[in-house]
């Protein structure tokens, strides 16, 4: 199915719940509703804001729809706007002073004179006497104040209700609506075949903003738009050149801004992609939902603040990471469920589409326990199963989320639900960042892991998998000089304890690209740290310390190699983690975080 048929099919998902507005009408986010006396007089302005939160915040309204406009003569919407086109003020953007917008005003008025000539609807001649009177000076203390500048209000009819005995906006009136389904009809142009339905009919020639994506533009950016001759042929312009019926874009762009707005619980960030996902209904609604819950909590897993709420979340995943159906976490779920899942990310003024994948649940499913499989080492640094976001922090300076590489994000979310190869970029960053003196943390050795484990599989090059825990057998030589390093720093801090500079500070980079260059000045360093162990009260683990360097030397060559590959240099730090906390529990490793969220 392809994503416009597919964004489609949703929004009459939301239409059948009541969820979305019918075609030609939009949810905006609306702050005041100016209430008109009969004679056009305002009377009084109603704050529609969300006051809740630490700030006031419009509220979403469904209005006649917004459409994109620009340029220094942008058109009015209809029977809704911000105050520089219904009075004729806004505020200054570089000093934030009242400056008046006769212009704008003007073209308010002039089209809806236009559109309302001739109607006896009360509310409509109200809005009509208000037109012919109003002047910008009017705008003014007690019913106006500067706070209200550039806000989007609406109008009503004083005392106006609705059936229900609720107030009711001047563009929810039947005269009024009537009014806006003749200028859609009037609107329609040129008609051809939708390439989305093969059904002949009016075509758009602007597609819809979308908006939420990380990023982009705040009013919204588009996914397709021509904007050159280059991308136009036989004579098309703009829409016209990939033909799509009014219908099929007002649907995907209603679905689209649903999916991706605040607090939406079918999105997700990953890296510099924002992710949108959601579940046909084929086995009903509830599963639909049900399903996209799960796959919610399996990339983004909520934060384990207690002990039980951890094992409650490990509870739930553990099942899917060792390869188990989805019915056995919840019998309500349908493997067959068909799901959907698109990464979008900010080009300019409009939109990339980074991955766009459709599925079954169950095999979607599959490919994230095995993702999650691939990341498993010993003694476990993860509390519950981390998140991609969290895993991609691991690449980053300082671990922070801006320091992400562009388009990594993507990369490593399409290999993860579609249970390809990793890119090759994740490895290089995690490499970098060790090189660079980051801590060794079971995070980046689990990423090591994965990366090679799944090139091993996938690849041409079929090699033994790297295992789980401490494999003493291991003949890789950078997972055996990785162990080394392990037992060298560990005799060091044995012998003398906490030191301003260990010999990882020091040496780990170098020892890891070029062993030949370090390992023999850190061996003959170990023989003076053993011996201090030995005249001491540490006798017996100097004597042991002695012994795991000659086993793990007993398995290399007669010299060290000159350089190691940067997948050997991935081995080297899976070496170091096992052998540096083996024997240790994984409740006695500092728990990562697992989340997407930064203290």
């Amino acid at each position: 199915m392809t994503l416009f048929a597919a964004l489609n099919g949703y929004y009459d998902r939301l239409a059948e719940r009541g969820d979305v507005p019918p075609f030609g009408f939009s949810m905006e986010r609306i702050s005041y509703a100016v209430v008109l006396s009969p004679g056009g007089e305002p009377v009084e302005v109603t704050d529609l804001r969300i006051l809740s939160g630490k700030k006031p915040k419009p509220r979403p309204l469904m209005v006649p729809q917004f459409f994109g406009r620009s340029g220094t003569k942008p058109p009015p919407y209809f029977l809704c706007d911000h105050t520089r086109f219904l009075f004729g003020v806004g505020a200054d953007k570089a000093t934030g002073a009242r400056t008046e917008s006769p212009a704008y005003f003007t073209a308010f008025k002039e089209r809806h004179l236009a559109a309302i000539d001739g109607s006896n609807d009360e509310g409509l001649v109200a809005l009509r006497n208000f037109l012919t009177h109003w002047t910008p000076d009017a705008f003014r203390a007690p019913l106006f104040d500067d706070a209200m500048l550039d806000q989007y209000m609406v109008f009503m009819l004083d005392g106006d209700r609705n059936a229900a005995g609720q107030p009711r906006f001047l563009h929810d009136r039947p005269a009024a609506r009537r009014l806006w389904e003749k200028e859609l009809a009037a609107k329609k142009g040129d008609e051809g075949f939708c390439l989305v339905t093969g059904e002949w009919g009016p075509v758009t020639a602007l597609h819809p903003l979308i908006k939420g994506v990380w990023g982009a533009q705040v009013g919204g950016a588009r996914i397709v738009s021509f904007n050159s001759n280059a991308f136009t042929s036989y004579a098309k312009s703009d829409g016209l050149n990939a033909p799509v019926s009014d219908a099929v874009t007002f649907g995907y762009g209603t679905a689209l801004n649903t999916l991706l707005k605040e607090g939406s619980g079918n999105r997700l960030q990953v890296g510099d992609a924002t992710v949108a996902f959601w579940a046909d209904t084929s086995g009903g609604e509830e599963a639909a939902q049900r399903a996209e819950t799960l796959f919610s909590q399996f990339l983004d897993p909520p934060r384990p603040d207690e002990a039980g709420e951890a094992q409650r979340i490990k509870d739930v995943l553990t099942p899917v990471s060792q390869g188990r159906p989805v019915r056995e976490i919840d019998p309500m779920l349908d493997e067959r469920t068909r799901f959907f899942i698109l990464g979008l990310s900010p080009n300019i003024a409009r939109l990339s589409v980074r991955f766009w994948l459709e599925d079954s649940f169950g095999a979607i499913a599959e490919h994230i326990g095995r993702h999650w499989r691939d990341l498993e080492i010993k003694p476990d640094p993860w509390r519950t199963a981390p998140s991609v976001w969290a895993l991609l922090r691991e690449t980053a300076l300082m671990g922070k989320s801006d320091n992400v590489a562009p388009l990594l994000g993507g990369e490593v979310m399409r290999a993860v639900l579609t249970g390809g190869r990793y890119p090759r970029s994740l490895l290089a960053a995690v490499i970098t960042r060790i090189r660079a003196g980051d801590e060794i943390t079971g995070a980046k050795a689990a990423i090591c892991k994965a990366c090679l484990n799944r090139d091993s599989r996938l690849g041409s090059k079929k090699e033994e998998e790297l295992p789980v825990s401490l494999n003493r057998d291991e003949a890789n030589a950078g997972y055996r000089l990785g162990r080394l390093f392990a037992v060298l720093e560990n005799t060091q801090r044995a012998a003398l304890g906490k030191v301003n500079a260990s010999i990882r500070d020091r040496y780990f980079g170098a020892a890891s690209a070029t062993p030949a260059s370090v390992f023999p000045m850190l061996l003959r360093n170990s023989t003076h740290h053993l011996a201090v162990l030995r005249k001491g009260d540490k006798a017996r683990l100097g004597g042991w310390f002695e012994g795991e360097i000659g086993e793990i030397l007993g398995g290399l060559g007669a010299s060290f190699p000159r350089s190691l590959r940067i997948e050997d240099q991935g081995r080297f730090a899976i070496g170091y983690y096992h052998q540096r906390y083996a024997g240790k529990t994984d409740a006695a490793l500092p728990a990562a975080d697992t989340t997407d969220s930064e203290d």
